[in-house]
């Protein structure tokens, strides 16, 4: 009888922890080796920062920042139905309540928005999904040990005053240069 329950109870927690909920980490997964897609990790490494010149904020703020997943879909005339297919994916992902959003704009065929995930004071992820119904979309997930508001101000400093390495882009340029 307990060999009963225990396969039972073994059964329910492998088809819980199985859920086909789409995730935006799956999504990254799913399409980059998908050839309408470039997908690219950049490590903090781009920025070229003279740490010793950052303040004591700006450093715990460059600390918390682990990397950056960029996915990025280039639109041209054979792809239209598939940039309006995965357009709809990543927008149902981002839907989802873990992903909370911070702001949103859109201006004609331009589109913008901002998320989290975490809470306000231990923030993991920041998503920024930019699209534009011209040329193509693109996801970028900052991702971090216990970012906040405060650190994500920090982190937008540092990023003014860095040199950054544009051999790390150079992938996603060359792909919106075609």
């Amino acid at each position: 009888m307990k060999t009963i329950y225990s396969i039972a109870l073994f059964l329910s927690l492998l088809v819980a922890g199985c859920k086909s909920e789409p995730t935006l980490q799956r999504y990254f997964v799913e399409n980059t080796e998908n050839k309408d897609f470039i997908a690219l990790d950049v490590s903090p490494s781009i920025l070229n920062l003279d740490k010793a010149k950052l303040s004591v904020k700006q450093n715990e703020a460059f600390e918390s920042f682990d990397k950056m997943n960029v996915l990025a879909f280039k639109l041209d005339e054979t792809n239209k139905a598939q940039f309006e297919i995965e357009s709809a994916k990543v927008n149902l992902i981002l839907k989802d309540a873990k992903y909370q959003q911070l702001m949103k704009y859109g201006s004609g065929s331009i589109g913008a928005s901002v998320s989290f995930v975490g809470t306000d004071e231990h923030i993991d992820e920041f998503v920024l999904f930019a699209n534009n119904n011209d040329a193509g979309f693109a996801v970028i997930r900052v991702l971090g040990k216990d970012m906040n508001p405060n650190t994500v101000i920090a982190l937008m400093s540092v990023l003014k005053d860095s040199n950054i390495d544009m051999a790390q882009l150079k992938p996603l340029q060359e792909m919106f240069k075609k």
